[in-house]
């Protein structure tokens, strides 16, 4: 069940958005349609076919056109700067190799391109950092969604500059706006 928390943020994170074409990396069941902005162009991958079919169900609810593909995030099917922004909420903790998946939203990013994320990462507080660490093997067999990522530094590892990292009421919630 999606937290209230997260339904703020949802909006927030795509007022921030800025280009005529965009991508959104990991559209699941489409949760994020209803904040698209109505000027772009957005094209939505998932590597569910069941969560795309129901983005797709959710779209056409709200009348919204997006050109949905099912796709793996670490082999985008699309050429070199192909985008003027990339979206993606809640969804590197489950990319297998995330630095992989994010060298490649910077490759379809156009230059300066902006990659705009809600992630959930390892907390630095000394108390929760290695008991998230301790219980990660279990959320991901439970979840498959990994507690414990460093997604600032994947960011500066795939070759973004984070231009915003911004705490999202604890050190585990965070909005990054990062630039090809």
């Amino acid at each position: 069940m999606e937290s209230r928390a997260y339904q703020r943020w949802r909006p927030r994170l795509w007022g921030l958005v800025d280009g005529a074409d965009v991508l959104e990396v990991g559209v699941g069941t489409g949760r994020n349609i209803p904040f698209y902005p109505s000027q772009a162009r957005v094209t939505a991958i998932d590597l569910s076919p069941r969560m795309l079919k129901r983005a797709r169900k959710r779209a056409e609810e709200l009348g919204r056109t997006v050109d949905l593909r099912e796709m793996d995030a670490q082999r985008l099917e699309y050429p070199d700067g192909s985008f003027d922004a990339v979206v993606s909420t809640f969804v590197f903790c489950s990319v297998p190799d995330p630095v992989a998946g994010l060298r490649e939203i910077r490759r379809v990013l156009r230059p300066g391109g902006k990659l705009y994320m809600l992630e959930h990462v390892l907390s630095r507080k000394p108390v929760l950092r290695p008991l998230m660490n301790l219980v990660n093997p279990v959320v991901v067999r439970v979840v498959g969604a990994n507690i414990n990522r460093d997604t600032r530094l994947n960011l500066e590892l795939a070759g973004f500059t984070v231009v915003r990292a911004e705490a999202l009421g604890s050190d585990i919630f965070w909005l990054f706006v990062a630039e090809a």
